[in-house]
Parts: C-alpha cells; structure tokens; sequence
C-alpha cells in the first residue's frame, strides 16, 4: 500500500533583485492567507499577485509576484 505525502510549501518573491525565501507558518492556511500574513513584514507584498504552484525538489513553490511597475 502507498501512502501519500504532502510536499512542503514555500513561497518566494523578489525584492530589489533578491530572492527572498519564505517557510510555511500554517500549512493549513490557503496562499492568500499565508501572502496576508507576511505583508506586515514585507509591505511590498500588498499589491502582489500568486502565481500558480509549481513542483521543484519535493516542495510546492508559490511565487509572489509584486504588480508595481519598476521606475527606469
């Protein structure tokens, strides 16, 4: 009999050009939740959007994407 196993979840944007890796703090709660959760940390977030998860190294990465545009 297999058994299942939930793959860990990050989430990770970018800020002024650095990736920024964020763990999980519920995995219970939907990506919404968890972005809400860090916008008081990271305000940039506020205006992010969720891209859709994708598999990499037995986890499942979000990616949060701001939507401001850059100045240049």
């Amino acid at each position: 009999m297999l058994l299942a196993t939930q793959l860990e979840r990050v989430f990770l944007f970018k800020d002024q050009g650095q990736e920024i890796k964020l763990t999980d703090p519920e995995p219970k709660w939907s990506a919404e939740a968890v972005l809400n959760f860090y916008t008081n940390t990271y305000p940039l977030l506020t205006t992010a959007k969720i891209s859709a998860p994708k598999i990499k190294d037995d986890t499942v990465e979000y990616h949060f994407e701001s939507v401001m545009g850059t100045k240049g």
